[in-house]
């Protein structure tokens, strides 16, 4: 039980399991502003009272495919509002947060064979070529 325990209360599995709760309750709600507010104003402009009741017949089988034209524009609108409210906001932050750190001063890149030579070498360990030493600013307190 101890295992299972930590299991459960391991931060991504609580995540995870609100994260399904919450998208749930969204689905819900896009659904009911699909089915309940669009769909009637789309259907309004093409003279159909609603999408659900598009349907034929065939061979005493019954295909409502106005109900799955609902699940499309419901899965597009939910489709965009995670792209543009989770996924851009998520990759911009990601973005800021990726600037390159300063160099090292300590160190510098060999002309030659470009390895990480120290900042005051005058030849590369690496390639055995000479180089220029840095000069580094004095530091005063």
């Amino acid at each position: 039980m101890k295992g299972f325990k930590e299991f459960l209360l391991r931060g991504n599995v609580v995540d995870l399991a609100v994260a399904v709760i919450i998208g749930a309750a969204f689905g819900a709600v896009v659904t009911a502003f699909v089915k309940d507010l669009l769909t009637p104003l789309i259907a309004a402009i093409g003279g159909k009272p609603d999408f659900s009741a598009l349907s034929f017949t065939l061979n005493k089988s019954h295909f409502l495919y106005g109900d799955f034209i609902n699940a499309i524009v419901t899965f597009v609108i939910i489709a965009a509002v995670i792209y543009f409210l989770v996924v851009l906001p998520i990759n911009h932050l990601i973005q800021l947060s990726r600037k390159e750190p300063p160099p090292d001063p300590t160190v510098r890149k060999c002309p030659q064979c470009l390895s990480e030579i120290p900042a005051d070498a005058r030849r590369c360990a690496y390639c055995t070529s000479e180089v220029e030493p840095m000069l580094m600013p004095a530091m005063d307190d």
